[in-house]
C-alpha cells in the first residue's frame, strides 16, 4: 500500500478561497483504495463549518517549538472521515481562531511556519509515515526545508520524499532573514541564495521549490511560462534549473458536483441532448432574478473570478461600454480589489437592463450563471491553471479566453473552416484583441446557431473529470518511490 499526505492551507468541503480547495478535495478521492492511501492534513481554522468541527475527532496533542520567536506551543491533532479519506487537523487556537483563512502576511508566515513543521512531528504521534509528502503552494513550502534538515536527525523521515505543487506563483511568502530565522529556528546557512534568501529577504516557497524532491505545477504551459522572466516572479532561474524535476499536470474538475443534468442549484436541468431548448429556460429565470431585460435571443456574458489584476479586468474596463451593446449581457460574480468591485458596480449602475454586478461569492449563484450564461471570459494576464472554463465545457458555455497558461492547454480555438474548437481565444494583452474576438463569439452565435451548437456538443463532450490527471500524478508518485 503506497501512502501518500496532502498538506495545504484549504481544502473543499472544510475552507475554500480558490482552486486549491477543490483540487485538495477531489484528487485524493480519485485514486483506487486498494492501492493507495492518501491522507489530507489542514490548519483546524476555527471559520471551518461547525457541522463538521463538530464530528472531528480528537487524537491527541502534544508541545512543539520552531525558532526563538515560537517557543513551546500546544499542537492538537483531530481527525475526520468523508468519502473514504482521512483527514487530520492541527489545532492551535492562537495560530487558527479566525474568520477567514488569510490575513495580514506576517501573521499567515507564522502560523503556517508553525504548520508545516507540526506537519511532520505529528507523522510519528498518529503512526503514520507516508512514502510521499505532496505540497500545495507556500503556506506548505518549509515542510521540504524541515525534512530535509532537521528531521533527518531521525530515522522515522528517512526516505520520505516531496513534492511541490505551485498552483499561483505570484504568492510566495516573503518575509525578513532575521524574522523568518527566528520563526523558523533554521541556521543562518540555509539563508543564503541558493536557499531560502530571495533578494535579501527570505522566501517560503523558494525553500519548497530547492528542498522539494520533485516540483509540478497546473498545467503544461504555466509549467514553461514560469521558467521565463516575464511569468517567473523572480525565480525563473531556480525553476530552470530544476525543469528536469518539472512538469504540469492540469487540473481537473468534480464531475459530480459539476453537471447540469442533476445539479440541485440550478433552476432547469439538462445534459448534452437537450442543452438547445432547456438552456434558455436557465437564462430567462437568472434574468428575472438579477433584474436584467429578459430575453432569451440576448447574449449573456458570465464572469466568475477574484477581482484582482491577474484576471484582466483592466482589459474590460477599456471595452466594457462596446461589450455591452443592445444585444449583450454581461453578469459579474466575485470579490477583491475595491478599484475593481466599485467598476462593475458603476457600470451595473449605468446600464441596469444589461450589466449585474454581483459582488459576493456566492456558490448557489456562480452554478446557476454557469448554466445560464452562453459564453464566460477569462482574459487573465496570467492563469496557471483555471477551473472556470472546464466547468463552462461541462455547462455548455462557450469559454472566451486569453491563451496563457491552463487556458491555452485547455481550450481549442474555434475554427469557421475546419469546423473544430470548442471556444475562442486572443493572444496579445490587448483590449482591442479582446473586443474582437468577443464580437467574433457573437458573430457566430447570431448569424451561425447551428456552428455554435455544434461547438457546444464538443465543449460538453470533453473530459476533464481527475481520471486523466489523476493518472498522472500516479505516474509521478511511483516513479518517487522507485
Amino acid at each position: 500500500m503506497n501512502k501518500v499526505l496532502f498538506a495545504a492551507s484549504e481544502c473543499v468541503p472544510f475552507i475554500k478561497t480558490g482552486g486549491l480547495a477543490d483540487v485538495c478535495g477531489a484528487l485524493p478521492k480519485e485514486f483506487d483504495k486498494t492501492y493507495w492511501d492518501i491522507r489530507v492534513v489542514l490548519p483546524f481554522y476555527s471559520c471551518i463549518p461547525e457541522k463538521f468541527r463538530n464530528e472531528c475527532e480528537y487524537i491527541t496533542n502534544f508541545y512543539m517549538g520552531t525558532g526563538n520567536y515560537i517557543p513551546s506551543k500546544y499542537v492538537g491533532i483531530f481527525r475526520y472521515k468523508l468519502d473514504g479519506i482521512t483527514y487530520y487537523f492541527i489545532d492551535n487556537q492562537e495560530y487558527f481562531n479566525c474568520t477567514v483563512p488569510y490575513g495580514d502576511i506576517r501573521r499567515d508566515i507564522e502560523r503556517f511556519t508553525f504548520f508545516d513543521k507540526a506537519v511532520l512531528s505529528m507523522l510519528k504521534q498518529i503512526d503514520f509515515r507516508p512514502d510521499i509528502i505532496h505540497c500545495h503552494d507556500w503556506q506548505t513550502g518549509l515542510i521540504p526545508v524541515y525534512l530535509r534538515t532537521e528531521f533527518q536527525a531521525d530515522m522515522f523521515y528517512w526516505g520520505i520524499k516531496s513534492i511541490m505543487t505551485i498552483h499561483n506563483l505570484k504568492f510566495q511568502g516573503i518575509w525578513d532573514k532575521k524574522t523568518m530565522m527566528g520563526l523558523t529556528g533554521f541556521p543562518a546557512h540555509l539563508f543564503t541564495p541558493d536557499k531560502l534568501e530571495f533578494n535579501k529577504d527570505a522566501n517560503m516557497l523558494k525553500g519548497g521549490l530547492v528542498y522539494a524532491d520533485y516540483v509540478t505545477t497546473v498545467s503544461d504551459t504555466y509549467a514553461g511560462e514560469i521558467q521565463t522572466p516575464y511569468y517567473g516572479e523572480g525565480l525563473d532561474g531556480l525553476l530552470r534549473a530544476r525543469h528536469f524535476d518539472m512538469q504540469g499536470i492540469v487540473n481537473g474538475i468534480d464531475y459530480s458536483v459539476y453537471d447540469p443534468a442533476t445539479d440541485p442549484k440550478i433552476y432547469v436541468n439538462y445534459n448534452a441532448e437537450t442543452f438547445r431548448k432547456k438552456k434558455a429556460l436557465n437564462k430567462e429565470k437568472l434574468q428575472k432574478d438579477l433584474g436584467l431585460a429578459v430575453d432569451k435571443k440576448k447574449f449573456m456574458i458570465g464572469l466568475i473570478s477574484r477581482l484582482t489584476d491577474q484576471k484582466g479586468l483592466d482589459l474590460i474596463n477599456y471595452v466594457i461600454d462596446r461589450i455591452v451593446d443592445d444585444y449583450t449581457q454581461l453578469v459579474v460574480i466575485g470579490t477583491g480589489d475595491p478599484q475593481y468591485e466599485n467598476m462593475f458596480r458603476h457600470y451595473a449602475w449605468k446600464y441596469p437592463d444589461r450589466i449585474s454586478a454581483n459582488i459576493c461569492y456566492s456558490d448557489d449563484l456562480a452554478h446557476k450563471l454557469y448554466a445560464s450564461a452562453d459564453a464566460f471570459l477569462m482574459p487573465s494576464r496570467f492563469e496557471p491553471c483555471g477551473l472556470t472554463q472546464l466547468i463552462s465545457f461541462r455547462y455548455g458555455t462557450v469559454p472566451i479566453v486569453r491563451a496563457t497558461g491552463g487556458l491555452k492547454d485547455t481550450v481549442e480555438p474555434y475554427n469557421e473552416f475546419e469546423h473544430i474548437g470548442d471556444g475562442f481565444s486572443f493572444t496579445n494583452y490587448n483590449g482591442e484583441e479582446m473586443l474582437g474576438i468577443i464580437n467574433y463569439a457573437k458573430h457566430i452565435y447570431f448569424d451561425f446557431k447551428k456552428d455554435w451548437n455544434k461547438m457546444v456538443d464538443r465543449g460538453m463532450a470533453n473530459d476533464y473529470s481527475w481520471k486523466s490527471s489523476k493518472k498522472r500524478y500516479e505516474d509521478l508518485y511511483n516513479y518517487l518511490i522507485g
